[in-house]
């Protein structure tokens, strides 16, 4: 059953015992067993000579610093002394039932009251740190900027995932978003319905760095949905050609736009489309068009006519 006082290795008494000499009167250090004598309230000590019980107070033994015992009469040569010592505690402070309910969660109702408080007011940064095993976050205010941040790390503000500032305005400063447009023409494509890639080699913006300038495509850096947006402007439009075809490419699948140009003269048209893209992480999305007969004259106008975009939904 459970108890307050020492822990189980010790018990809730101690026994000293000691072998006596001619006429030793004091009783004290280590025992035959290599214990020490110690105790903290005479009240609770009692002392046996040859197995009889002694009685304190003075009579018999005087019990007052802590460390020793004191017989009155000195014992004879080879006596056992035997000291036993019980524990002595006391009950530190404590939480009746309605201080506790006060505190702490309600069983009854289930609900927390009074505020928390982090920080003094003072002008200074405060953070709730959460210690992983890979990973450490944190959540905090940084007070230089007024703003509330989620971020990756113990040090507040040097890996941010989410701001909030004093307005309410949210931030994400790693989620993925790109705008990229292309400063060349691709001039007089291919009409044997050959897919070529739209070189969108400037970026506008590029969140994260997901986008390549190189090879125009776009890396999704985690499993999700995309948005993707592309715009052609699309000049020399051949009406003799039997089909224009543009193309979001995507490692899951494609989304494509098809027109057939039966216009009444060669022109100038855009091109759109915007998809909500299921893409996994590593998944890469560019943008191709074709032309199926008619002449190689039809171009993609450069920058500010064409760009591609796209950002993390969820």
């Amino acid at each position: 059953m459970p108890y307050i006082g020492k822990s189980p290795s010790f018990g809730v008494r101690q026994r000293y015992q000691y072998t006596a000499t001619a006429s030793q009167t004091t009783f004290s250090g280590t025992d035959t067993a290599n214990l020490t004598l110690n105790y903290t309230d005479n009240n609770f000590v009692d002392v046996y000579q040859n197995g009889v019980l002694l009685k304190g107070g003075g009579t018999d033994y005087t019990a007052t610093s802590g460390s020793s015992v004191v017989l009155t009469t000195g014992a004879s040569v080879s006596d056992v002394i035997e000291i036993i010592v019980y524990d002595a505690f006391s009950v530190g402070n404590f939480y009746s039932r309605t201080d506790s309910d006060s505190r702490y969660v309600n069983v009854d109702g289930d609900t927390m009251t009074g505020d928390l408080t982090i920080g003094d007011a003072s002008a200074s940064d405060r953070k709730i740190l959460f210690d992983g095993n890979a990973q450490d976050f944190h959540i905090g205010l940084d007070d230089s900027t007024d703003s509330l941040t989620i971020g990756l790390g113990s040090a507040l503000g040097t890996t941010s995932h989410m701001v909030i500032d004093a307005n309410g305005h949210i931030t994400k400063p790693l989620q993925p978003a790109f705008y990229a447009v292309n400063t060349n023409s691709n001039n007089n494509i291919a009409t044997n319905n050959t897919e070529i890639t739209i070189e969108f080699d400037t970026e506008r913006f590029d969140v994260n760095s997901d986008f390549n300038t190189s090879t125009f495509l776009f890396t999704a850096p985690v499993t999700g949905k995309y948005q993707l947006n592309v715009s052609l402007n699309i000049s020399q439009l051949d009406t003799a050609a039997t089909q224009y075809t543009i193309r979001i490419n995507t490692s899951n699948r494609n989304y494509l736009l098809a027109i057939d140009p039966e216009f009444g003269s060669d022109t100038l048209f855009p091109f759109s489309i915007s998809t909500l893209a299921d893409m996994d992480a590593n998944d890469t999305a560019k943008v191709t068009l074709a032309q199926n007969g008619g002449t190689a004259q039809t171009d993609v106008r450069d920058d500010p006519g064409s760009h591609f975009s796209g950002y993390l939904v969820a």
